[in-house]
């Protein structure tokens, strides 16, 4: 049975690999690793975030889910805003449901501490497969983003 749980400080490298890859795959530009290192770091000590893992401590992740607690840009209440959601390629066919665990847990989160859950999707790889995953967990949308003059994961291509 695949389980999610709280990341640790001991799961950084697994996290930073995890975070690297998803950069790869759906980053619109290159990453700066002391900004994600910025984000990780602190939600692994459960600072104004938490992060949510399959994988042993300490070792290789096979998936995670990085939410913060933040204020929206218009207000002072705290929200839960999702930063990334990644499943290892390796690891999407296997049995056991890692992006569907790994939302479930978004959404006990958002229960546990009585604040809105804020998630998306930024991708342009396999987007409507993604949107249809949402929809079965969180009904309708709630808006759309659109991407002019970029594609997600092309700018390795452009580094090349």
């Amino acid at each position: 049975m695949v389980k999610v749980r709280i990341g640790t400080p001991e799961d950084v490298d697994g996290m930073m690999a995890l975070a690297m890859a998803a950069c790869a795959e759906n980053g619109l530009t290159d990453p700066n690793p002391m900004k994600l290192l910025g984000q990780i770091w602190p939600s692994l000590n459960q600072e104004h975030g938490i992060i949510g893992v399959i994988g042993p401590v300490g070792g290789r992740l096979e998936a995670a889910i990085l939410l913060r607690t933040e204020p929206l840009w218009y207000s002072d209440k705290l929200s839960i805003v999702e930063r990334a959601v990644f499943v290892d390629p390796e690891f999407r066919n296997a049995k056991g449901g890692r992006a569907a665990r790994l939302i479930e847990f978004a959404k006990t989160a958002s229960e546990s501490l009585d604040m809105p859950l804020v998630i998306g999707i930024l991708s342009s790889q396999r987007a409507a497969s993604k949107v249809k995953l949402y929809e079965r967990h969180f009904g309708a949308p709630s808006g759309a983003y659109w991407i002019w003059h970029g594609k997600t994961g092309d700018w390795q291509n452009a580094a090349e």
